[in-house]
């Protein structure tokens, strides 16, 4: 009989948090094992170990619409190369407050030399351990200021897909994940097995941003009543060309106290908050309508085509032809800027 060598395995611990989303735990679990079988395939030997663990052996998902059985409870795990932490579900305060018991542990093991990532939302379990402190991360884009305000020393990094810091890694939002797992493959293993993994699931292993999905929300939740005044304005007039003077005159603000509060306010300059509302619009329109590039960057208030192009793919990551028949179906094909 054919002995196993474990010496090389790289044991990972996928916890099973309540109140997590159970595909972001179902997800990691799958593909992991299907590395294992496709190595098998060839006659390798298996590359993983995967564990799932609670704080109890049975855990409650959804709000109560599922339970997973976990393999371990986190006591009975002493040692573990890799942690990853899924999506959390609901309200992230109070699922952080369920899972207060893990992290401990998750610090622990990452101090005794576990590598630790986070997906999605996870990012809110993770960043409570204290780990993330002074370091970069990625989650969600929708959950961005949330995380902000209750982590404030925490660097969020807007739009991408994967954070790497000191064996701490982040993943952007919802099924963007898989760009996290991928990368995690492709360091565990090689290359090879990564891209065969990315075709097995239909996942592109390269995408690194998430700005494509993100839709700009307007970053109001504040109480600054003069600048949410500008923020209006300047979504309302978002086709003519608006300068930094005027929006300060237009709310009666000396240009440097506009600028100040206004970065404080929405984490945003002013010509930044300017530039992502007409990308947006520049955004809707491709996605909804007919429209050539030329016809939407006038509409959104630019007359340089090169201005227009680097600023979109600033901004989203593709150029406005690549965004324009990813996202419309009914796209002209072969368009090129």
């Amino acid at each position: 009989m054919h002995k196993l060598n474990t010496l090389n395995m790289k044991n990972i611990c996928i916890l099973v948090p309540e109140s997590s989303v159970m595909q972001a735990i179902a997800d990691p679990q799958y593909l992991f094992s299907a590395i294992n079988n496709f190595r098998a395939a060839s006659g390798k030997e298996p590359a993983f170990n995967v564990t799932l663990a609670g704080a109890t052996k049975d855990v409650v998902l959804n709000g109560g619409i599922y339970t997973v059985h976990a393999d371990k409870t986190i006591q009975e795990i002493t040692k573990t190369d890799l942690i990853i932490i899924p999506a959390l579900f609901g309200d992230m305060g109070q699922a952080v407050l369920q899972n207060k018991a893990l992290v401990p542990w998750i610090t622990q093991q990452h101090n005794a030399g576990a590598e630790v990532a986070s997906l999605c939302v996870g990012a809110f379990l993770l960043a409570e351990t204290g780990l993330l402190n002074g370091k970069k991360c990625s989650t969600h884009w929708g959950f961005q200021n949330e995380f902000r305000e209750r982590f404030p020393d925490v660097e969020v990094q807007d739009g991408n897909i994967v954070t790497e810091e000191q064996g701490i890694y982040s993943s952007g939002g919802a099924n963007s994940y898989w760009g996290l797992l991928l990368y995690l493959v492709e360091k565990y293993t090689d290359r090879e097995t990564a891209i065969l993994a990315s075709k097995y699931f239909a996942i592109d292993i390269d995408r690194n941003s998430q700005s494509a999905y993100a839709l700009f929300k307007g970053q109001k939740k504040h109480t600054d009543t003069a600048i949410k005044k500008a923020q209006s304005y300047i979504e309302e007039h978002y086709q003519e060309k608006v300068t930094v003077e005027e929006l300060a005159t237009y709310v009666s603000l000396g240009r440097r106290s506009f600028e100040r509060r206004f970065k404080d306010a929405t984490n945003n300059t002013v010509l930044t908050y300017i530039h992502r509302i007409k990308m947006e619009a520049a955004k809707r329109t491709f996605e909804n309508s007919r429209k050539n590039i030329n016809e939407v960057m006038y509409d959104v208030g630019y007359t340089d085509t090169k201005s227009f192009r680097t600023m979109f793919k600033k901004i989203t990551g593709l150029t406005p032809a690549a965004y324009r028949n990813k996202y419309n179906k009914q796209a002209y094909p072969n368009v090129r800027l």
